[in-house]
């Protein structure tokens, strides 16, 4: 059956999402969707609102049919290697056609060419993103400034290339591009426009369409019924759930006394250590905890924050630094291996005959109990799923060891 691909957070699942599953089907013709998706930490350095199997849940509810579990190791990391990781696992099934992601562009005109042109990363780029950071830029608009550069534009082209790279899902996008090249897969890209709201959007900007920043926002400041409009259902029922059983709602806060904890008794030295705590950064913090108004993560971020270091890479950082990702596990050649499993979360009935299919077509051992299957990625996961667990309103040790325990996720 020809099967289209989605890479996801459903950080909670919303109208927007629905939206893109149903496109994304629509424009492939596919009759099956596999969505790789992050587990209990997201891209962007945050804690997800609720837990991977409940955000599964809302997934198989919505009408996809094989959940499958970005591991941490590429789930916090930049767009690069986010889009890396996803991508690989999905072409490592064996049996997803296609990828559907949205962009603000809504088309690949320009983004194709670009990818084809950055496939290999080549000193000349490395050299255009340092001399932008140089110059005060932080990563995001150094790279796109960079990548538009180096493909010999005019001036004039180049300014819309990097306008273009500057919308976040234009950019992630890019990145997919880019990965199914360097992984020579077969998988065919398609994109779809966001529809009215953006992914930074901090209030709703439609009736009906929100984004999950602003759901998350009103959620948090005004309670579920506050959202209603914009999310489904079953979405609305299952936070219901998971708030009322104390596992949820989760962000930054919830974590204050382990990530303080893990500030105040580790030197500069030690937290150079840590994944993206780079140029210095070590310094930064140690002299600014002395000065902060509260002992609030969101305090820290904000003292933390300049032009330079946006509050993504901050929040990566610290989530590196919580979860004590060293540098030396996560080099450039590590992450180029790719992940080294397929670890299920969730599946329909479409979903098992997939399975079935992938036991003749994955590249990779497709995991179902990981208490049957050692890798470091997936042990770097039971601590993250543990961790997460143990700072949730009412921790349990089930939940903090639900992984060894649970089977995945059916409907």
């Amino acid at each position: 059956m020809k099967t289209v691909g989605i890479i996801v957070e459903y950080n909670p699942l919303h109208n927007g999402h629905v939206l893109h599953y149903t496109r994304s089907k629509e424009i492939t013709g596919a009759e099956a969707v596999v969505a790789v998706m992050s587990g209990p930490f997201l891209q962007r350095g945050e804690p997800a609102l609720v837990n991977k199997r409940a955000r599964t849940e809302m997934a198989l509810r919505m009408g996809v049919d094989l959940v499958i579990e970005l591991p941490t190791t590429y789930a916090v990391q930049p767009a690069e290697w986010f889009a890396y990781g996803a991508c690989a696992l999905l072409n490592a099934t064996g049996v997803v056609d296609c990828l559907s992601f949205g962009s603000e562009s809504g088309t690949l005109q320009d983004i194709l060419p670009l990818a084809e042109r950055l496939t290999e990363e080549s000193g000349e780029l490395r050299q255009e993103i340092a001399k932008r950071m140089s110059s005060g830029s932080n990563f995001p608009s150094a790279y796109a400034a960079a990548a538009a550069a180096v493909t010999g534009a005019s001036e004039t082209s180049i300014h819309t290339l990097t306008q273009l790279l500057s919308q976040p899902n234009n950019s992630l996008g890019l990145h997919y591009l880019i990965a199914l090249k360097r992984l020579g897969s077969q998988i065919v890209p398609y994109t779809i426009p966001r529809d009215s709201a953006q992914y930074h959007d901090l209030v709703p900007a439609a009736p009906s369409i929100a984004s999950a920043t602003s759901v998350r926002k009103l959620i948090l400041e005004r309670g579920l019924d506050s959202v209603a409009s914009y999310v489904p259902d079953y979405t609305l029922d299952i936070l219901h759930r998971e708030f009322t059983e104390g596992l949820g709602p989760m962000d930054w806060e919830r974590f204050r006394q382990p990530m303080f904890h893990a500030l105040f008794t580790q030197d500069v030295a030690k937290l150079e250590l840590y994944h993206e705590v780079t140029e210095g950064l070590e310094h930064r913090i140690h002299r600014l905890l002395p000065q902060l108004a509260e002992p609030t993560v969101e305090s820290l971020l904000d003292a933390l924050k300049t032009k330079r270091y946006t509050r993504t890479k901050l929040q990566r950082m610290l989530l590196h630094i919580l979860l004590h990702h060293n540098k030396s596990e996560m080099t450039r050649k590590q992450l180029e291996e790719g992940p080294g499993y397929i670890r299920i979360l969730g599946f329909s009935a479409t979903g098992r005959a997939l399975l079935k299919e992938m036991k003749e077509t994955a590249s990779l051992p497709v995991i179902v109990r990981p208490s049957t299957f050692n890798h470091p990625h997936l042990a770097r996961d039971l601590e993250a799923a543990a961790i997460y667990a143990n700072a949730c309103p009412k921790p349990s040790v089930s939940a903090m060891f639900s992984d060894y325990f649970l089977p995945p996720v059916t409907l």
